[in-house]
């Protein structure tokens, strides 16, 4: 049984399988809150704790599965090639928006640790939170932030991406495919991206657009943003 676990295929068996039960789960009950990511997460948490199994053992193939997230976003680039014409007729206002929700996520996320009197280091942790795991753990690094706790961050808030933006966009009639899709793939990266393919073509696109752009915009103003904070400490 201990050579079973150890070895990398059970991380990525237990994954595929909870992730299958957290799909079947969410078309069942149609339900946003049943987002299969989340249900996937609890499962094998659950299973872990009960069985004693080791994180260790669980990391060995979990490991394969994460080092695959950066190539497995490329594919986003192909609905983009598609309906690359929407970015040339509106690059100026898809990049300020992909720019001020940037500026966003990072003022909110200093606003409310300064409200909540959290350390400097957990503010340069949640600073990438809004960005693509890859990315997002790199930015940690190099800010001095706690990486584990950024990937822990991202994966929620892109879960709470994909289940509030329908009904963020209903409450607000926001019809504008282009404009559903920068504001989804900004501040809810690869998770809420799967959503707005679901919604269309060129809302997937511009989402998947935006990945990109808003993790490069990310690095360049959060690197800014220490330096500054770190002049008036």
């Amino acid at each position: 049984m201990e050579e079973i676990i150890n070895n990398p295929t059970f991380g990525i068996l237990i994954s595929i399988v909870m992730f299958e039960i957290g799909l079947y789960i969410n078309k069942k009950t149609k339900l946003a809150i049943m987002h299969p990511l989340l249900i996937s997460i609890g499962l094998i948490i659950g299973v872990l704790l009960i069985f004693d199994i080791p994180l260790d053992s669980y990391e060995k193939g979990g490991d394969m599965i994460s080092y695959l997230l950066g190539p497995a976003t490329v594919i986003l680039a192909v609905p983009l090639y598609k309906q690359f014409h929407l970015f040339k007729q509106n690059k100026k206002p898809i990049l300020i928006g992909i720019i001020v929700g940037v500026l966003t996520t990072i003022t909110s996320v200093f606003a409310l640790c300064k409200v909540f009197s959290y350390e400097q280091e957990l503010l340069y942790t949640l600073i990438p939170k809004s960005i693509t795991t890859p990315i997002g753990i790199e930015v940690a690094n190099s800010i001095g932030g706690i990486p584990s706790i950024t990937v822990v961050a991202i994966v929620l808030t892109g879960i709470t991406g994909a289940i509030i933006a329908p009904i963020i966009l209903k409450l607000f009639r926001i019809n504008d495919k282009v404009a559903i899709g920068i504001a989804i793939g900004t501040s809810s990266h690869a998770v809420g991206t799967s959503k707005a393919m679901e919604m269309g073509e060129i809302e997937g696109a511009m989402s998947g657009l935006s990945i990109g752009l808003a993790g490069i915009i990310t690095v360049l103003f959060s690197s800014l943003f220490v330096r500054i904070l770190e002049l008036f400490m």
